[in-house]
């Protein structure tokens, strides 16, 4: 069979979910990292290194919850001490492989369990795997002693999850007393929709109870899809000097066990069975954890269009107001009319255009000073209404993200004040608005080379013609009330016939137009330039709408790997004869003779806590 496309699906997988982040908390974000890891984990720890040596030994993972017996079990099996129980609760050390010497080769290379340091000696760090030769092991078969699942200890209780994931069989040791407990049973769900190759070791079962427990727990694997996984019923019995089991308490689990190992078939059916419910619910997982990461974009995207919303409101603000005549007011008008003389140009409004043309003439001839105090009015008018609104721009987006759970946690972590403008906004604005009137400038410039206007533009002087335009660009919807009619509204009607008479009517609805989208851009760049400061943060989050893209396209490659491949159908037809062959059936029956404590010669009593 060939595995090379699969393969390359799987890595292409791997790829896709090494690289997903939800740094988000959101509801579901924790288990959907957890998923992903646990991914990562089991693809580098199992499925990859066993699809490229299907023939290597049997690893079966001896795991269970505390104080269960998992390694008086191992020890028991072998019929000499090799990992030693922990007499305080809960033991921190590093899981054990005992292992055939034959087979040596196969475990000390991180082609099994990458990310654990192969030792030789017994130790407390939960990053080692102490490697144990034993001879009496059939060659084909290892065993692994795993830390508690529900140790207190969280790093052991990750340690005994990663070495689960990672083995052929799941050899389950439970007691008597704690068959029925949450936690084992949510492993032994996992095992079941996976589809691993899972056998249950009961343990400690008082002679009382010897037919009526071992029933019960059948009952709860058939209803809870391990039907046809093995059940072993382990009396309660005392243990010798060196705390091992009777033989004969054991010898159904390593006759079992044995024939595995001697069964190169029924072994390679049984690595099939797992790895092909290994890629199912990789398969079926994926999906979810794009879902997780589309949730994470998704509130990135609500939070990246409050904040623009925010500034696009500032643009719009800021628009208005610079065509409404709010900027005729104040300075602004005040210089304006110490320019054109004010009585005497409005009395020259009512007047003809060509006896107005001759006092504009008249009057401008020289370009007086008070055309530059007119520009710098300009220029401090929109400076100040620029970056009021720039700053209450800022306000609001932060304000509505820290309305939000996510905006609040992207708060948190920058370091940037977004409450405020940046510390260079104000030099920014300065800087658009002397680029705007420069822009004014040109467009005069450019209309007035003209033969037909030059005379009366030579005689304005370009900064005059400019600031003329430079109000009736604030004044193109009105919006004056009161008494600034008659002031602000005459000067800017003033301002309007003063260029009509320069350049003609339509040159002037042209050119103030023009003027006004380039200011509006101006505007629109400085309020861009201050809404990426909250892309640039949203942008260090690290959620990608890309990432889920890839994950659903690497699981659609790996779907049309596994059919081309057909490693599921090889793996059930090759289980079903093994299964037969091993004495299995539809429900789960003890897998050797139950032991009498009596008639075999040993007391009833109480063993350690191995």
């Amino acid at each position: 069979m060939s595995t090379a496309a699969l393969v390359e699906a799987l890595v292409a997988l791997r790829d896709a979910v090494g690289v997903v982040r939800l740094p988000l908390d959101l509801p579901g974000s924790a288990e959907a990292s957890t998923t992903a890891r646990g991914m990562v984990a089991q693809l580098d720890d199992y499925i990859l290194p066993r699809l490229d040596r299907l023939e290597a030994p049997l690893l079966a993972v001896v795991g269970g919850s505390t104080g269960a017996g998992k390694s008086t079990l191992v020890n028991s099996l072998l019929g000499r001490v090799v990992t030693r129980p922990g007499v305080i609760r809960p033991t921190t050390r590093s899981p054990v492989l005992v292992h055939h010497p034959g087979d040596a080769d196969q475990f000390r290379s991180d082609r099994v369990l990458p990310g654990l340091a192969r030792t030789f000696e017994p130790s407390h760090d939960t990053s080692t795997l102490q490697m144990v030769p034993e001879p009496s092991l059939p060659q084909g078969l290892a065993l692994l002693d795993a830390p508690d699942i529900d140790s207190v200890v969280a790093e052991n209780r990750a340690l005994a999850a990663q070495l689960l994931a990672a083995a052929d069989l799941w050899l389950f040791v439970t007691s008597a007393a704690r068959y029925a407990d949450a936690v084992p049973w949510e492993y032994l769900r996992s095992a079941a929709e996976r589809g691993a190759a899972v056998a249950v070791v009961l343990d400690r079962i008082p002679a009382a109870a010897m037919s009526e427990v071992p029933a019960h727990l059948g009952r709860l694997m058939t209803e809870r899809g391990l039907g046809r996984s093995p059940l072993f019923a382990v009396p309660e019995t005392t243990t010798d000097d060196e705390g091992l089991l009777p033989d004969s308490a054991v010898a159904p689990i390593r006759g079992w066990l044995a024939a595995l190992a001697a069964d190169q078939s029924s072994r390679q059916a049984v690595v099939l069975q797992t790895l092909e419910g290994a890629i199912t619910s990789l398969a079926g997982r994926a999906p979810g954890l794009a879902s997780a990461v589309d949730d994470q974009v998704e509130a990135l995207v609500r939070l990246r269009t409050d904040a623009a919303k925010s500034y696009a409101e500032a643009v719009r603000t800021v628009g208005v107001q610079t065509a409404d005549g709010t900027l005729l007011r104040g300075e602004v008008l005040a210089r304006w009319q110490d320019f054109v003389g004010t009585g005497a140009f409005m009395r020259a409004v009512e007047e003809k255009i060509g006896w107005f043309r001759d006092r504009v003439v008249a009057a401008f001839r020289g370009e007086p000073p008070q055309v530059a105090e007119v520009k710098l009015a300009v220029e401090s008018g929109l400076e100040a209404l620029i970056r009021e609104e720039g700053d209450a721009a800022a306000e609001r987006a932060e304000a509505s993200w820290a309305a939000n759970a996510a905006g609040r946690q992207v708060l948190e972590r920058s370091r940037t004040d977004l409450a405020h403008s940046s510390p260079d906004f104000a030099e920014e604005v300065r800087r658009a608005i002397r680029a705007w009137q420069g822009d004014v400038l040109d467009l005069v410039g450019e209309v007035g080379a003209s033969k037909r206007s030059t005379a009366r533009y030579l005689a304005l002087g370009v900064n005059g013609v400019g600031v003329a335009l430079m109000v009736v660009v604030f004044s193109q919807t009105g919006g004056l009330t009161g008494a600034e009619v008659g002031v602000a509204g005459g000067t800017a009607l003033l301002a309007q016939k003063l260029l009509e008479a320069v350049f003609g009517e339509d040159a002037v609805r042209r050119l103030a137009k023009q003027a006004k989208d380039l200011l509006d851009g101006r505007i629109h760049g400085l309020m861009a330039s201050e809404l990426g400061r909250y892309e640039q943060v949203l942008g260090t989050v690290g959620a990608e709408a890309a990432h889920a893209d890839a994950v659903r396209a690497a699981v659609a490659g790996l779907t049309q790997r596994r059919g081309d491949t057909q490693i599921g159908a090889i793996g059930r037809a090759e289980l079903e004869s093994a299964h037969a062959a091993l004495g299995g059936a539809d429900s789960p029956a003890l897998a050797g003779d139950v032991l009498d404590p009596v008639t075999e010669g040993y007391q009833v009593g109480v063993r350690d806590e191995g």
